[in-house]
């Protein structure tokens, strides 16, 4: 079994902490993104949306999108708590605040970057105005999770979870856009000072 990934990217940074939480390692092989090593037919042969990270398993079956990925070792590895949470009311408030993080959040942040920067315009289309825009998208959605961790000591309630994986990759990578956790998102700030002392993160 072996994960293709760019470590340092959010994507890969997101099973990696997931991981490290449920003390699972896998072999990694490391993907050079910008030298369009993923474009090449043997990767593009593994991968189903041609992107990292990509799980490989053993019988050469292999699993794209991290949260895809995430799930399978949740599934293969049950444990007491799981970062997807147990209860049925529990799945439920992760998977909704897991994808409006995800959806107003990260992937906002990374259509900016990639917009802002033009970093792969070599193959794709990079609107430098759009990225102002999710960058914009991106600030305005802030406040919403400082409110909501205004009410809950984690993301999706009242224990860590992958919503909160997902929230933290996100509040790292803005540093890219010149966006910093200020005085006016203190939870965010009380919340980010206490993700970053977890092992899982502290240790990568």
């Amino acid at each position: 079994m072996k994960i293709y990934e760019l470590a340092p990217s959010p994507s890969a940074r997101r099973v990696s902490i997931f991981l490290a939480e449920m003390g699972i390692e896998v072999e990694r092989i490391s993907i050079d993104i910008r030298g369009g090593e993923n474009l090449s037919d043997a990767f593009q042969a593994k991968s189903q949306n041609g992107l990292i990270p990509v799980l490989e398993l053993d019988d050469g079956t292999t699993i794209s999108e991290s949260i895809a990925i995430c799930r399978y070792f949740d599934e293969t590895h049950p444990s007491e708590r799981s970062l997807f949470g147990n209860t049925p009311l529990e799945k439920a408030q992760v998977e909704m605040w897991q994808r409006i993080v995800e959806f107003k959040g990260l992937f906002v942040a990374m259509q900016a970057f990639r917009n802002i920067t033009g970093v792969y315009k070599d193959r794709e289309n990079c609107v430098e105005s759009w990225g102002e825009v999710s960058r914009q998208r991106l600030i305005a959605f802030l406040p919403v999770l400082d409110k909501r961790l205004s009410e809950s000591a984690f993301v999706a309630g009242e224990t860590f979870t992958v919503a909160d994986i997902t929230a933290f990759v996100m509040c790292n990578f803005m540093k890219n856009l010149d966006i910093t956790l200020d005085d006016s998102l203190p939870h965010i700030q009380a919340w980010f000072q206490t993700m970053s002392q977890r092992p899982s993160v502290s240790q990568q």
